[in-house]
């Protein structure tokens, strides 16, 4: 409460604000908002508001009613260095402007809105106001602040005056109807918000979609300011695919028509209104911004942030607006509370989107359409297989993946479909590119035996199978692991006689101490010599994943497995069985098995002297 008012002249109040008024105002101004144009957002909700109130007010007083062409004004004079924020609405008596203005969290829309629970749905405003603090912004880029209102129906007008110091004056005034002006006497450094166009930006950019026309003054010209529509509250029947279109592009910043729409109201527990888009074309710089969602959230069609994370970041192409009555929000509504209703908003929101995708995904007519979208954001929403345990199942159920069954991309439901009898395992190989790993020696013995592997060369593959762990009870499996599946399964009779390895494997062990685990006979190869495989640990895609983000990888030596049909192999085996050396085979051996996984040469000089000296020897 203010203290007893006392006059400092004729008819002039002179109050002290309340205690909790001055301690909070100098926080109001210095930290609570992170950018000074909030200012003008706050007094444009405030007209508003004032608005939606005398309107409703005018259904039991019909001789309140709003003037014809009711809007908000603001007019700024850069000669006077005055901003002023005018509307028609309910306006304030002597005794609000003292209780709304001069204590803190005493909003005249909260106690307004504590009126409207008897009153019809249909019938009650749409208030934006509720903590009362978002007038003291004006302080913020105003070292004097002129409030004049007067009461709608009301035949005295009265004006607020404070220079936010501790104390404000209430003083008869002359206005000619209902209504308010606030006036903004402007700090200096405050000038740039005196220009129109920057006002007209602070305006598209916060209150663009409000309902009340908000006329702007630009010397003797005065213009719209705000679209004033909000497309997402109209029904779908009264929108044309091009306006989905504009307003795809005007919110996306991308000028593609979009890959789908949804656009719906949730209603019970929490209501909002959505209206979503997946674009049509992946954005140039998309794998490189940032990972967080920027789904516009608006709060009673005033703009709040982008950065409410209404959507996970493996849904991050998704762009447009959420708009709620019920989000319960911090006194500066750019920290938003950590609230149930936000997060059933945010659950409610990240379903549907991933519904339609899933709809999408199923329509045989869309099929190509489908495949263009996971070619532009099937990378991005494999994300959430690896980091979103609720999801992880029914994101893996529609994602696309290339295989060595052909060159289509394939669902893990149609891989399941396709597996021999007997298969326990969905075997996939990891690498940088399809192309290569479409030659890889890994495949050999899988490709012989009829058995499909899928090739994921996406850098998130690298992370997600570990994740998944299995699919429809088929466990994943990477073919670059050590194990003996491949003896489960018939395989044609290799071509040539096997080599006896008694003396090469130990000969070729020993040559390769400390930089390889085992050296074995293996049965996953038919055309090549050699291969790398690991045992246990993240296979080495992941390995050089880990590498090239920073993070610490110890040594995992790796194992070289040898195809004892290999015509190369037969004769080490027989120079090993004359005991003679085969230490630069084996160093040769195994960088021809790096460079077969993309794996980088510990020592590309040597390999390349070694493998000189035995091209000439064999050319000799």
């Amino acid at each position: 409460m203010t203290d007893t008012p006392h006059d400092t002249q004729s008819g002039v109040e002179k109050h002290a604000f309340s205690a909790e008024v001055g301690r909070l105002l100098d926080l109001v101004v210095h930290a609570l908002y992170s950018e000074r144009e909030i200012f003008l957002r706050e007094l444009v909700a405030n007209a508003a508001d004032a608005l939606d109130k005398r309107r409703f007010e005018a259904l039991t007083t019909p001789s309140e009613a709003l003037p014809d062409g009711a809007s908000i004004r603001i007019a700024p004079d850069k000669e006077k260095r005055l901003l002023t924020i005018s509307d028609v609405g309910a306006g304030m008596s002597h005794d609000e402007l003292a209780q709304n203005l001069g204590t803190i969290a005493r909003s005249g829309t909260r106690a307004f809105g504590e009126k409207l629970s008897a009153a019809k749905p249909e019938d009650r405003p749409s208030l934006i106001g509720q903590f009362g603090v978002g007038f003291y912004a004006a302080f913020m880029v105003a070292d004097h602040v002129d409030v004049i209102s007067r009461k709608a129906g009301a035949p005295d007008a009265f004006q607020w005056s404070s220079d936010g110091k501790g104390s404000f004056e209430i003083s008869p005034a002359s206005r000619e109807a209902g209504g308010t002006d606030i006036v903004l006497h402007m700090k200096e450094d405050a000038a740039e918000f005196l220009d129109a166009w920057r006002l007209k930006s602070i305006i598209r950019k916060w209150a663009d979609h409000i309902t009340w026309p908000i006329k702007l003054q630009d010397g003797e010209e005065t213009s719209d300011a705000n679209e004033g529509t909000a497309l997402w509250r109209k029904s779908k029947s009264d929108i044309t695919e091009e306006q989905y279109t504009e307003f795809y592009r005007h919110v996306a910043h991308q000028f593609d028509a979009p890959y789908t729409t949804m656009h719906w109201s949730a209603e019970g527990a929490t209501e909002f209104t959505a209206l979503l888009f997946i674009p049509g074309a992946r954005p140039f710089d998309f794998m490189e911004s940032s990972r967080e969602s920027k789904v516009n959230l608006h709060v009673k069609r005033m703009f709040i942030t982008d950065e409410a994370g209404l959507l996970p970041a493996w849904l991050r192409f998704v762009k447009g607006v959420v708009d709620t009555e019920d989000l319960p929000l911090n006194v500066s509504r750019e920290m938003l509370q950590a609230t149930p209703v936000l997060t059933r908003i945010r659950k409610a929101v990240t379903k549907r989107v991933l519904n339609e995708i899933r709809q999408r995904a199923t329509k045989p007519e869309d099929k190509e359409g489908f495949k263009n979208f996971w070619e532009n954001f099937g990378p991005v929403l494999k994300e959430g297989i690896w980091e979103d345990a609720e999801y992880r199942q029914e994101i893996a159920s529609l994602s696309l993946f290339r295989s060595t069954y052909s060159d289509d991309a394939t669902t893990l439901d149609d891989y399941v479909a396709r597996m021999k009898d007997g298969q326990a395992h969905i075997y996939f190989l990891t690498g940088d590119n399809v192309e290569s790993l479409a030659h890889s020696a890994q495949l050999e013995g899988f490709r012989a035996r009829g058995i499909e592997v899928l090739l994921l060369s996406d850098q998130v593959d690298g992370f997600w199978p570990e994740r998944l762990g299995s699919y429809k009870e088929k466990t994943l499996r990477a073919i670059s692991q050590t194990h003996g599946d491949l003896d489960k399964f018939a395989a044609p009779t290799p071509e040539g006689e096997a080599a006896s390895l008694e003396k090469l494997l130990p000969a070729l062990k020993a040559a390769l101490e400390g930089r390889v685990k085992d050296v074995k006979s293996t049965n996953r190869l038919v055309d090549s010599a050699v291969v790398i495989t690991s045992e246990g640990g993240p296979d080495m895609m992941m390995q050089r994943l880990m590498r090239q983000s920073g993070q610490a990888m110890p040594a995992i030596l790796p194992i070289l497995e040898i195809n004892p049909h290999h015509a190369l192999i037969r004769n080490l085996a027989a120079r090993a069985d004359r005991d003679e050396s085969v230490e630069d085979f084996a160093a040769v051996l195994l960088d021809m098995a790096r460079v077969n996984e993309g794996e980088p040469l510990g020592d590309a000089s040597a390999f390349i002297r070694k493998l000189t000296t035995m091209l000439v020897s064999a050319s000799a």
